[in-house]
């Protein structure tokens, strides 16, 4: 199986929810108790060895505040 790592600008994310939702393995969760400096609620990796790698998340995300690496 792939693997994968993935990071945030938390600064530029808005918390819309898009990449948690459409995560197929469920490893992001949206933090209710961390906000950026604009307000906004951010995402957690809440289990980064399931990441596969699959970059959903970040074509969902409105705002291209996710990078997707594909490790070996």
């Amino acid at each position: 199986m792939a693997k994968g790592r993935v990071t945030f600008d938390y600064e530029l994310c808005k918390g819309c929810n898009l990449c948690v939702e459409f995560c197929p393995v469920k490893i992001l969760e949206l933090d209710k108790t961390q906000t950026n400096k604009k307000g906004y609620n951010i995402v957690n990796v809440i289990d980064p060895d399931k990441c596969i790698g699959c970059a959903f998340c970040a074509m969902m995300c409105p705002d291209s505040v996710i990078t997707v690496e594909r490790l070996k």
